[in-house]
């Protein structure tokens, strides 16, 4: 379990107190403000937990969800235009106007974490409209991937999250070209 420096004070009562735990081998510091109960924890939900406003999405959250094999180099994470900057070198931040932010979140269980991503319907949208800053062997890929589960997504949500967007019955025939 994942606390913040504020939880350990209220859990263990004082700084003092947080120190003893993690000499003493009950509470290990992950990264400067986040603590973990357990010795090993991966390293997205100690991102998530720092940064809990973010979402997972673009390369992170295809691999998330089993569409390709492709490991990111990065943490793809996206927040709202207000929220403050992610100063991380591991993360490569987008921001998002409020209106198409919070549509597709879902929380995910990946390798004993539960993480917050977008869902598959609103990840094929933003396959679709990042599609040239793809390289195109990951592209087809991912679309391949897409085709063995088409008959599992919800277009009526597809259609939904597409009307979100400029050019939306150019996602929508894309979707219908490519996928379907």
């Amino acid at each position: 379990m994942l606390l913040t420096y504020q939880e350990c004070v209220g859990k263990y009562g004082s700084d003092y107190r947080l120190k003893k735990e993690i000499a003493s081998g009950n509470l290990f510091l992950k990264e400067k403000g986040i603590y973990s109960t357990m010795r090993n924890t991966s390293e997205i939900e100690v991102l998530l937990r720092k940064y809990p406003k973010a979402v997972c999405t673009g390369k992170s959250a295809f691999y998330y969800h089993s569409l390709t094999d492709v490991i990111p180099e990065h943490y793809y994470l996206a927040t709202r235009r207000t929220d403050t900057r992610i100063g991380d070198a591991r993360v490569i931040q987008s921001f998002l106007k409020e209106e198409i932010f919070e549509p597709g979140i879902i929380e995910m269980k990946y390798n004993n974490a539960t993480i917050r991503i977008y869902d598959l319907e609103r990840m094929l949208i933003e396959l679709m409209r990042f599609k040239t800053k793809l390289s195109k062997d990951y592209y087809k890929e991912i679309v391949q991937n897409y085709r063995k589960m088409s008959f599992e997504l919800d277009f009526g949500l597809v259609e939904d999250y597409a009307s979100m967007f400029r050019g939306s019955k150019k996602l929508m025939d894309m979707i219908e070209a490519e996928v379907l």
